[in-house]
């Protein structure tokens, strides 16, 4: 499904493939040969999603463009089924597999792998061909790499990436209650979405 979202549409290139239950949202541009399955979820909130040639992303995978951290996927770029990729700059060739979450001011370098569950924190950058193992977390630039017990170790670099500044806008010591406030007011503007008429291959195709 193909939806208008703050006054923008989806732009697919004839050649790449929308699976029917797939949901492309606002400003997203998807490039030549690309495959979109089935339940993932593309979503411009108010920053663009961009997803390059031949990239595959798989079944209820999510990706999120924000106002200052747009999501811009590469070429030949595989994104795992369920994996999230929240703002996130990922370059050419990398391999995010299943439930991958990269959050907004990461990049993840040319031919990086992001392993199942690894998790790559705001405003980390990943070397190119770097590896994520399986559950571990990078943090900072350039990206410490540590197993999830390593909690101290990873808090130590993670408090000083601006986690809330950077993904809600906000200080820590705004209250659960108001950050929820303003996030109701952020996503509310869903409620004038509008579904695009697909027009065919213009739109969508198995090509």
């Amino acid at each position: 499904m193909l939806i208008r979202h703050r006054g923008l549409d989806p732009s697919i290139d004839p050649s790449a493939y929308v699976a029917p239950s797939a949901t492309v949202v606002g400003d997203v541009r998807v490039g030549a040969g690309a495959r979109i399955l089935h339940g993932a979820v593309l979503t411009a909130e108010d920053g663009a999603v961009v997803i390059g040639e031949d990239t595959v992303v798989m079944e209820n995978a999510l990706v999120r463009g924000r106002r200052d951290h747009p999501a811009r996927i590469g070429s030949a770029v595989l994104v795992g089924p369920h994996a999230h990729v929240n703002g996130s700059t990922v370059e050419d060739e990398a391999f995010i597999a299943t439930g991958a979450a990269l959050f907004p001011g990461s990049v993840i370098g040319a031919g990086a792998e992001v392993r199942i569950h690894g998790v790559v924190q705001v405003n980390t950058t990943v070397a190119p061909g770097a590896v994520v193992p399986i559950g571990w977390v990078a943090v900072g630039t350039p990206a410490t790499i540590l197993p999830p017990d390593r909690h101290e170790e990873i808090w130590a670099i993670q408090r000083e990436l601006d986690f809330p500044g950077t993904v809600y806008g906000t200080g820590r010591d705004v209250p659960m209650r108001e950050l929820m406030r303003r996030q109701s007011a952020y996503y509310g503007a869903h409620r004038a979405d509008e579904p695009v008429e697909e027009g065919g291959a213009d739109s969508r195709s198995a090509g």
